[in-house]
């Protein structure tokens, strides 16, 4: 099932629910452009290969590229999103509790930004939708176990594959490089970083731009009346929207988001951010290829954290890791909690 551009725009002047929805979504969308698509540009903004202005088009472009040619090729990102929560069969009901959930997913996310601080906007997402879901079921049976279990698979995957590819990565490239002039190495990686930077973006729309579509033609179908789809096709024009909106999201505010990855936590030459951006867009097409929703944040970082460990394990700033390893552990019950106790308020006021 799918919806064109016409009968879209034709319900949201017939129906309140599906405005706020949209608005909602589209806000998530948005915290999403200036929390986590500057991960994907962080290392070539710090290293100077890219201006900050130039390296957020470059992420606008590659993140629609991504959300494009990945949908075309394996979509099954957006259905483990879409299916990751049972909403019930009350679609009044199931709209409520999902505006609940997006409220939630947009707070965790500013609180998050307002401190510089790069959380998953996957992890918010998820949990959200779940603490919803279990306030409208009122307990674990909103839960789609199966889903989960990916979800889980991905935390791990994003974490040792990210870290270890960023390790590998990096000596990989010392190796090849290590009898070479430094200044001819430094002007070929200069470029080779944007190529990274690019790669990354696009992984990005492939990852987090499939997530966020999934929610978005839920609350669609919510709005219709249609509490349970099994199968939906996503138009062109949301993905144009979904791109849209992350990138003047990353032009927004992304530039504190690039200076804790980017610059705080490890200091990268060149060569080094090449070879984190290599390693987390290698990880991310990985998963997206298998349909295992990872969190683009969390990949990046840990392969920053690989490619600096492999120096040193000094090389990289554990009070900025830290600070980031507990904001993760925190999204899970912290913002499932708070969706929770939206879902609750928004029943009762609505």
């Amino acid at each position: 099932m799918s919806i064109s551009l016409i009968d879209f725009l034709q319900q949201l002047t017939r129906s309140v629910p599906l405005l706020i929805t949209v608005i909602l979504t589209i806000g998530v969308i948005l915290v999403n452009g200036w929390t986590d698509a500057p991960n994907a540009i962080a290392t070539c903004v710090s290293t100077r290969s890219m201006s900050a202005r130039s390296a957020v088009l470059m992420a606008a472009f590659f993140n629609f590229l991504g959300v494009l040619f990945m949908t075309m090729v394996n979509a099954t990102v957006a259905e483990t999103i879409y299916n990751i929560a049972d909403f019930g069969s009350d679609p009044q009901q199931a709209l409520i509790a999902l505006c609940a959930a997006l409220f939630a997913i947009v707070s965790w996310a500013v609180l998050a930004w307002k401190y510089g601080i790069p959380t998953s906007e996957s992890h918010a997402l998820i949990a959200g939708l779940s603490g919803a879901a279990i306030a409208l079921h009122g307990g674990l049976d909103g839960i789609n176990g199966a889903e989960w279990i990916k979800v889980l698979y991905g935390l791990v995957l994003s974490t040792i594959l990210g870290f270890a590819l960023g390790w590998l990565c990096v000596k990989l490239v010392e190796t090849l490089c290590r009898r070479m002039d430094r200044r001819r190495t430094n002007s070929f990686f200069r470029y080779a970083q944007i190529g990274g930077g690019a790669a990354m973006a696009f992984m990005h729309g492939a990852q987090d731009g499939q997530k966020f579509m999934g929610v978005f033609l839920l609350g669609v179908f919510l709005a219709q009346g249609q509490v349970h789809v099994e199968t939906f096709v996503i138009p062109l024009w949301l993905m144009i929207l979904c791109s849209a909106i992350m990138g003047l999201g990353t032009s927004i505010g992304g530039y504190r988001i690039i200076k804790s990855v980017g610059m705080d936590m490890v200091r990268l030459e060149k060569y080094q951010g090449f070879a984190a951006d290599t390693a987390a867009a290698l990880c991310l097409l990985f998963s997206s290829l298998t349909g295992v929703p990872v969190s683009t944040t969390h990949t990046k970082t840990t392969a920053i954290m690989g490619v600096g460990a492999a120096r040193r394990l000094s090389n990289v700033n554990w009070g900025v890791v830290r600070e980031m390893v507990m904001t993760w552990i925190l999204t899970f019950p912290g913002c499932g909690l708070i969706g929770f106790l939206m879902a609750k308020l928004f029943f009762i006021l609505f």
